[in-house]
């Protein structure tokens, strides 16, 4: 089984930034997909990017485009979601999650198509 656990949320005001992190546990995860989705009180669960564990740079959601950025450091099994330029909109939980997919399929984006998940982070931001 694969463990994930978040970290990095917090309360920040509207314009700043947070690092989110996602620590996995295992050493080897060459076949993995990581993504990052987020879900608001009353809402489903959203995309917010996905990259994939061997390389590539990533996808992310049209409403993060040009401030969030996804990355990765193998070294540490360690998944990362920089939000910069953060609007009270972006107020939810935030989730790591992983999965595993044939080779050069599509980047998964439905919360469905992930079998791992983490617990989950608190991000708000004041206006």
């Amino acid at each position: 089984q694969v463990q994930l656990v978040e970290s990095g949320g917090g309360l920040v005001q509207a314009g700043g930034s947070l690092r989110l992190s996602c620590a996995a546990s295992g050493r080897t995860f060459s076949s993995y997909v990581m993504g990052w989705f987020r879900q608001a009180p009353g809402k489903e669960r959203e995309f917010v990017a996905t990259i994939r564990w061997s390389g590539g740079s990533g996808y992310h959601a049209d409403s993060v485009k040009g401030r969030f950025t996804i990355s990765r450091d193998n070294g540490k099994n360690t998944v990362y979601l920089q939000m910069n330029s953060l609007k009270p909109e972006d107020t939810a939980v935030y989730y790591c999650a992983c999965t595993t997919v044939t080779r050069w399929a599509p980047l998964p984006r439905e919360p469905h198509e992930y079998h791992y998940w983490g617990q989950g982070t608190q991000v708000t931001v004041s206006s």
